[in-house]
């Protein structure tokens, strides 16, 4: 298997309000089938109803648990500045903030929000991390560091 992702899917319970949340954010999509897609650099985020999206799996959707479900989505960016400004600009969109920006272990800046489907998602400054104009991210060869 080649080592790649190529879309994100997220289980929403509105698909309106969902959509709106990231249109708030900047983000562009294109809705087919009651299902919306954004195009994130090389990948696709997805929504899609919760329930759909659990049928199609053939899992029990199950009953939601209001806390951590163990992914969190993230979202680098360029400064320390640019965290607090996402964070912000996700909080008027409808985001709940998890975590305000503050300096983390490894050197950078993050928070967390999430959104109104209660999906993590981290907004992270690694100065470690190369990110290039198009939004890509190179990850560092950690044996030379």
């Amino acid at each position: 298997m080649e080592q790649r992702v190529s879309l994100i899917s997220l289980g929403v319970d509105d698909l309106a309000r969902s959509k709106a949340f990231y249109e708030e954010l900047g983000w562009r999509g294109q809705e087919v089938e009651e299902t919306v897609f954004f195009q994130t650099g090389g990948l696709a985020v997805v929504l899609w109803s919760r329930e759909k999206l659990a049928d199609d799996a053939e899992v029990p959707a199950g009953d939601r648990d209001p806390g951590f479900g163990g992914i969190v989505l993230a979202h680098n960016v360029r400064s320390i500045v640019e965290v607090d400004e996402v964070l912000a600009a996700a909080e008027r969109a409808g985001a709940r903030r998890v975590r305000a920006g503050r300096e983390t272990f490894y050197g950078g800046y993050a928070g967390f929000f999430a959104d109104p489907d209660g999906h993590v998602w981290e907004v992270a400054h690694n100065p470690g991390f190369t990110l290039q104009l198009d939004g890509t991210l190179t990850l560092p060869d950690f044996g030379t560091t």
